[in-house]
């Protein structure tokens, strides 16, 4: 009987240690095929032009494409909320924006929690918004901008990415700071709503400086201002929000890379190297800064505590600008 036992006890420990043995090969093998990567928003926005250059470079290291897909509506809800539900085996990652944190405090049904459905990967870029306006428009400075909406309070209206983006927030921001008013359109991401600002079917907007600088050095839209506290490399002849009279103001925008929750730490661990060594690249930090980008590559843990903070800041300036969820 005493013999069986520890017979029994040999076979378990011997299962134990190639259970263990698999466990290794497969964490190992990662990724073993392509991986999805979810761009909540249209195509040519920040978020998808940070979302493609880190791809590229993550199939060089990784050894696996990693197929940029975009999934643009509802605020960039049905990308995130795609995410989300998908198996937390990663092979699916989210390039998240802004509004990952904004959406929970812009609308009463989110399909996600920002905290409790994703495994947070890094913190990937951060940039400003512009402030910027159609040439038809006859302002020139933020100043002149305030005194124009206050004169015709009502009459301006602004694009933005959708309900809750970082572009609206920015100019939110911006009204409630300088107690103007501007009926706001949103846009099913930032680059639909920049091509009916150079159409002049909106007369202003605060897209990210990634997005508006070409059609700034081309002359087709006029910078006022950018939203960061301090000036951007790729614009310095324009000045911050806060410098042209609203001292305080800060919006930056912010992307990041995500998994859906429950994705074993080892792979989350892969990724986050794949992903830091990307923006350490070069060739990438040439990219984004060149459009006024700036590489973060933050830990998984400073990631998750940064998008808490967020979620606080925007509550307050949803709050201040009477702003409610819809």
């Amino acid at each position: 009987m005493e013999k069986g036992r520890r017979r029994e006890k040999a076979r378990a420990a011997v299962a134990g240690l190639l259970l263990c043995a698999l466990a290794g090969v497969a964490s190992g093998q990662y990724p073993a095929r392509p991986v999805r990567f979810v761009v909540p928003s249209a195509a040519g926005g920040g978020t998808d032009i940070i979302a493609r250059a880190i791809s590229l470079k993550l199939a060089e290291s990784l050894g696996q494409p990693f197929v940029v897909e975009n999934r643009p509506g509802a605020g960039q809800m049905v990308g995130i909320e795609l995410a989300a539900r998908s198996p937390a085996d990663g092979y699916t990652i989210l390039m998240a924006a802004s509004t990952l944190a904004i959406n929970p405090i812009m609308y009463k049904k989110v399909p996600y929690d920002p905290i409790r459905d994703f495994a947070p990967i890094t913190q990937a870029a951060t940039l400003p918004n512009v402030l910027v306006v159609h040439p038809s428009l006859e302002v020139k400075s933020v100043a002149e901008l305030i005194a124009y909406a206050k004169a015709h309070p009502g009459r301006l209206n602004f694009a933005s990415a959708g309900i809750g983006t970082s572009p609206q927030m920015s100019i939110e921001l911006l009204k409630s700071m300088a107690g103007i008013d501007m009926v706001h359109i949103p846009y099913k991401g930032t680059a639909p709503g920049v091509v009916d600002l150079l159409a002049g079917q909106v007369l202003v907007m605060a897209p990210n400086v990634l997005t508006a600088l070409p059609h700034i050095k081309s002359g087709k839209l006029r910078a006022l201002a950018v939203t960061s506290r301090k000036r951007s490399e790729a614009l310095p002849e324009i000045p911050s929000v806060a410098e042209a009279g609203l001292p305080g103001y800060d919006s930056t925008q912010w992307y990041g890379v995500l998994a859906p929750a429950g994705t074993p730490r080892e792979i989350v661990a892969r990724l986050h190297d794949g992903i830091v060594h990307a923006l350490r690249d070069a060739e990438v930090g040439k990219r984004l800064a060149a459009d006024g980008a700036e590489a973060v590559g933050s830990s998984p843990e400073e990631f998750a505590a940064f998008i808490r903070s967020e979620s606080e800041k925007w509550a307050k300036v949803a709050s201040a600008a009477g702003i409610k969820a819809e």
